[in-house]
């Protein structure tokens, strides 16, 4: 398709890093204007709300994408989110520590992206943290811990994909996108709010379509890729410091552009605001939450919105796993402090809960 184009001095890898500007423009200006975040959706103060605009966002990315894979325009029959073999040792254990961390840093890596681009520097450094141990642990020295869990695997064979069960890929979506949507209806969400959700779940299916479809080349084929941040933060911390011995691509720009995003939505919002952090405990909890969502969102093969938003909408079995395995994390970890603090506090009375960043 990319050849279609008759460009000639330009390659589609790096268009490809254009497009994952223009999407994370975009996400960076929605997330930021409806707060969206995972964390937020499970246990924040306003849970229920932040459920339906996170809902509102996995129903649209799921039909959207399963629309693209029945026009033909794409296909997963190669992407390890449909792979025979499950590792799911790796997911389980790393979606739990990736919830675990995120409730430490009250933020999923996605919302703390946007963080950081409105001003927050407790969440700019979480994400170069964060980066690092994600980085060390797919091509550095805890790369073992990867390859040693990932060795346990199940052959899921034809069943990688929940397309495979009776009914077939619509029914499927459609079960999946028809219940997200009446949870999310009925979440006391205003409709603006409602369509931000379904704003940025439309991003998903287009960031597959545009890298699977638009800027696919026979000739010098580029990953098919779509919103993610684990692998995007890795890269981008090793093209910021060796960017003349490798090139950009899309998951950098991506990154890029919710930054640029978050800080127009912020300033525009009358938002923007400097923070940091306010004592060394709170610094020791944020940083070891960055390093469990490094090491966990490697191992489960994705982040919130990598493997929780674009790896669902694929029907893939490990993204739901991961997904589940996040969602427990969070919650066993918020119970956990909960406990914890309320404990400690010698009061009859609950805790109020930790508000999301």
């Amino acid at each position: 398709m990319f050849e279609s184009f008759g460009f000639e001095e330009t390659t589609a890898k790096e268009i490809s890093v254009l497009l994952g500007l223009a999407l994370g423009l975009l996400f960076g200006l929605l997330a930021e204007a409806t707060r969206f975040c995972l964390r937020r959706a499970l246990i924040g103060t306003d849970r229920v709300q932040a459920r339906g605009v996170w809902l509102a966002a996995l129903a649209t990315a799921v039909l959207g994408t399963q629309a693209a894979v029945s026009a033909g325009l794409i296909s997963f029959d190669e992407h390890r989110y449909l792979a025979a073999d499950l590792p799911i040792l790796a997911i389980i254990v790393g979606g739990a520590l990736f919830g675990i961390g995120m409730v430490l840093t009250r933020g999923c890596v996605s919302r703390l992206t946007v963080l950081g681009g409105s001003g927050n520097l407790r969440a700019l450094l979480v994400l170069v943290v964060f980066a690092i141990v994600a980085h060390a642990t797919l091509k550095g020295v805890l790369a073992p811990v990867r390859t040693t869990l990932g060795a346990t695997t199940v052959n899921l064979g034809d069943y990688a994909a929940l397309g495979a069960l009776p009914g077939g890929s619509w029914l499927c979506a459609g079960a999946l996108g028809v219940v997200a949507l009446l949870v999310a209806l009925r979440s006391g969400n205003s409709v603006v709010a409602l369509i931000g959700g379904v704003a940025i779940g439309l991003l998903v299916p287009l960031a597959w379509v545009g890298t699977g479809y638009v800027l696919f080349d026979e000739f010098d084929p580029i990953a098919m890729e779509s919103l993610s941040f684990t692998s995007p933060a890795a890269d981008s911390l090793f093209y910021t410091i060796a960017s003349t011995s490798i090139s950009a691509g899309f998951g950098i720009g991506l990154l890029g552009g919710v930054a640029g995003g978050a800080l127009i939505g912020s300033l525009i919002g009358g938002r923007f605001q400097w923070q940091s952090f306010e004592t060394p405990r709170q610094t020791g909890r944020y940083m070891s939450g960055a390093v469990l969502m490094g090491i966990g969102g490697v191992l489960a093969g994705g982040c919130s919105v990598g493997a929780g938003l674009s790896g669902v909408a694929t029907l893939g079995v490990s993204a739901v796993l991961a997904l589940v395995s996040i969602a427990l994390g969070a919650l066993a970890a918020h119970a956990v402090l909960s406990r914890a603090t309320f404990e400690s506090a010698g009061s009859p009375t609950t805790p109020a809960p930790q508000p999301a960043e």
